[in-house]
């Protein structure tokens, strides 16, 4: 009996020298897309915007999971009940665990309205008060556009959040 307790001190000791090799050996988590199967598990059914809940389209969603564990997700809303002149703005929800560049203009984390109109991006708060326009584009070589989907941008580290083909570039600001 006494022999095995210096051989169990002797494994616990190689164990603990070990486990920060194994670690050492492994690839940090890389960012990722996700796409509305993945998306859909981490997003709310409903959203709060402008003094109402608007359903998700949880089937039009899409999110960036960074390699240190935050998220960025965007989801088309149901606009139905609110007025003609929030609609116009409004058509979807950003959250954003991190804060993000568009355009130049930074965006701190939190949660957003989001909508295209004419040839910008804008982005309310929960009041609907606008706090950023950024540029957007028209992708007319887009093969098959989705109703909402987020692909990765030309330079590394930036993405593109289109709702169709209209689309607004944006990175992860520091």
């Amino acid at each position: 009996v006494r022999r095995s307790i210096p051989s169990l001190r002797l494994c616990l000791a190689a164990a603990l020298v070990a486990l920060p090799l194994c670690a050492f050996g492994q690839a940090p988590p890389k960012t990722m897309l996700l796409h509305a199967g993945d998306a859909t598990k981490i997003l709310p059914d409903a959203v709060y915007f402008a003094g109402k809940s608007a359903s998700n389209q949880l089937r039009n969603s899409a999110g960036v999971r960074y390699g240190d564990g935050h998220y960025v997700l965007a989801v088309l809303v149901d606009t139905s009940g609110y007025s003609p002149a929030i609609q116009g703005k409004y058509q979807g929800y950003l959250i954003t665990e991190v804060p993000l560049d568009f355009g130049g203009h930074r965006l701190p984390a939190g949660a957003y309205g989001v909508g295209f109109v004419g040839d910008h991006f804008g982005v309310l708060d929960l009041g609907s008060r606008e706090l950023l326009q950024a540029p957007a584009s028209h992708d007319q070589a887009m093969v098959r556009p989705m109703p909402l989907e987020i692909l990765e941008g030309p330079p590394p580290g930036s993405y593109r959040l289109c709702f169709g083909r209209t689309c607004v570039d944006f990175h992860r600001a520091r």
